[in-house]
């Protein structure tokens, strides 16, 4: 088939990768957003221009120009890998089988920008990825294939995505195509009562609370780590707290109970946090026993608001 590949940053630029080493299909443009001053240049485009392939960069897809660019190119397929634009219905259903997308959740559970962060947040034990056939609503498109991934107790944002969906993501996609191009692919509709919606998981939703069940705090400390990073406040500035594990020591909930050489414990209700990367404010991701040592960090203090 000839196919446009749609996408953005690593997972885009790795599933570009993959079409063209299976080399069973032709990929007659790569889209992705516009360059941004001051940034680097898009892992996809360079890796596109490399190949030699045509990258396309409009503003957004509803100009007569844009659509009318995609349509000279006779695709079969859109693949939508890791897309943050809107793409309307009128740019969607050119290509002759239209367009699917990757969502790194299973739909209907975790439609937003943050899916992954939420289920994190919210302690489920199983999540995974969704190729769906996009609508004009946000991730309620009709299913065509979903896998599932198991989530350790210890996984953090970066661990289940780079670990477990990006990769198992780069094969799926690779399934998709497949199911497209051998005809009456699966249309499933999603059932909107099981449908959740989050929105982005900001700075602002990362405050650790140190009165909550030591399972939640840690939940959160682990759904935003590496992004935004979950933090409290010592000595009235914020500190982003990383690395992190559960320990059986009980205290007052926000109190630092101990400093060791693994980093400081700090209490929540029912148990301990042991804390063992951090990051002070305007300043990198340090060892927790290191800001201990450099802040007189010491047991007694109470970290939050």
């Amino acid at each position: 088939m000839r196919l446009i590949i749609m996408g953005q940053q690593a997972f885009g630029k790795d599933c570009l990768e993959a079409v063209l080493e299976k080399g069973e299909d032709e990929i007659v443009a790569v889209y992705c957003a516009p360059d941004k001053e001051g940034k680097p240049v898009d892992p996809i485009k360079e890796f596109a221009l490399e190949k030699g392939l045509p990258v396309i960069q409009p503003p957004n897809f509803k100009d007569k120009k844009v659509l009318d660019e995609i349509r000279a190119l006779r695709a079969d397929l859109c693949v939508m890998a890791y897309v943050t634009i809107f793409v309307p219905e009128a740019a969607r259903d050119i290509p002759t089988h239209g367009s699917i997308c990757f969502h790194p959740s299973l739909l209907p559970r975790h439609r937003g920008p943050s899916s992954i962060n939420w289920a994190l947040i919210g302690g489920t034990t199983k999540t995974g990825l969704t190729f769906f056939w996009p609508n004009d609503g946000l991730d309620e498109g009709e299913i065509l294939l979903q896998k599932e991934v198991v989530v350790g107790p210890d996984d953090t944002l970066g661990t289940l995505y780079f670990q477990k969906i990006f990769p198992l993501g780069i094969e799926a996609a690779l399934e998709a195509i497949d199911l497209v191009r051998s005809g009456n692919p699966p249309r499933i509709r999603q059932d909107e009562s099981q449908a959740t919606y989050e929105s982005w998981c900001k700075h602002e939703h990362a405050e650790i609370d140190w009165s909550q069940p030591v399972d939640e705090v840690y939940n959160l400390v682990r759904g935003t780590n590496p992004q935004p990073g979950a933090w409290t406040i010592h000595n009235e500035d914020v500190l982003k707290i990383f690395d992190c594990s559960r320990v059986e020591v009980t205290g007052t909930p926000g109190e630092v109970v101990q400093v060791t050489e693994a980093g400081f414990i700090v209490a929540a209700n029912g148990g301990s946090i042991l804390v063992n990367r951090v990051r002070p404010v305007n300043d990198k991701k340090i060892l927790a026993a290191e800001f201990a040592s450099k802040s007189g960090l010491s047991a007694g203090v109470i970290l939050g608001n």
